[in-house]
């Protein structure tokens, strides 16, 4: 028996938003749906959103859930979540952010909140008219046959949560939990982001420990370590969530970026400059750098 917080049996017993939403045509809104998993494999969610056209927000939310406790909250939680929201903050929820409204999932379930983060990002592309998927993950090489799941969408999900073993890989996406084949492929990939870890680390500190030596840096000095930090320790993360950034200029102790995807029409995009580039530029560069956006 799964122990459930009081918040899980709650949605799951008395479920808010389960349906559909009815398309009005001609009413300044749009009605899209997104779905992810399938029947075959235990759990499948569709997501239906009604956005208002003109700003772009989420004026109601309903879905439909075929699973078990954890995937019904998990909807039910994810609906109550963004209604209200503008689509790029609505890009913004994480599957740890359904989790915590829940009071916690067992580690076991942590894939039903996975599976509501993609149903928002489908409903959302197919909504933009973007056909590719958001990760890109069909171009990955397919590790576990089972359940469909690629070598991308298995490292995005362990950068992004921290994972560090493989059991937790399986309670995050299912991969490796059926006929075990891939468990020995799941724990490379592992290993290797584990790695990417410690050399990026270990590089720039050497770098910076160089660089603080030889101060005053010299401009080409200063560029190369900030292009190097954005590239290897910013980028990867806003990437993760539809942004990205791209270096303009350098003026003296300013920094100009360039604020992509869905870092440009966030409403959050300050923080996302302050917080998630200025920081880590004056923590691994220089602690009087300060960023600007272009």
């Amino acid at each position: 028996m799964w122990d459930y917080t009081e918040k899980v049996l709650d949605l799951f017993y008395n479920p808010k938003n389960q349906g559909v939403i009815e398309d009005t045509q001609g009413s300044g809104t749009a009605v899209v749906f997104g779905e992810v998993g399938s029947i075959a494999c235990g759990d499948a969610l569709r997501l239906h959103l009604k956005i208002d056209v003109e700003s772009d927000t989420i004026l109601d939310a309903r879905f439909q859930t075929f699973g078990c406790t954890s995937a019904i909250a998990s909807s039910s939680a994810l609906t109550e979540l963004i209604k209200g929201l503008t689509l790029d903050e609505a890009l913004q929820i994480t599957n740890k952010e359904i989790a915590d409204y829940l009071g916690g999932l067992p580690e076991a379930k942590m894939h039903c909140s996975v599976m509501g983060q993609e149903a928002l990002e489908a409903a959302i592309y197919k909504y933009r008219g973007i056909e590719v998927e958001h990760h890109e993950e069909d171009e990955g090489a397919l590790i576990c046959t089972c359940f469909g799941i690629t070598d991308n969408k298995i490292r995005r999900v362990i950068i992004e949560n921290d994972l560090t073993t493989v059991e937790q890989v399986t309670s995050y996406v299912k991969a490796g939990g059926s006929c075990g084949s891939c468990l020995a492929d799941i724990e490379d990939l592992i290993a290797a982001v584990q790695d990417e870890k410690t050399a990026t680390s270990a590089r720039v500190a050497a770098e910076l420990a160089i660089a603080q030596q030889q101060r005053p840096l010299t401009t080409l000095q200063k560029i190369n370590l900030i292009q190097q930090v954005l590239a290897e320790e910013v980028r990867p993360v806003l990437l993760a969530d539809g942004g990205d950034v791209e270096l303009y200029d350098v003026e003296g102790e300013v920094v100009k970026v360039v604020l992509k995807g869905a870092c440009g029409s966030c409403s959050s995009s300050t923080e996302t400059l302050k917080f998630a580039i200025e920081a880590r530029l004056k923590e691994r560069v220089l602690p009087s750098l300060v960023v600007k956006a272009v």
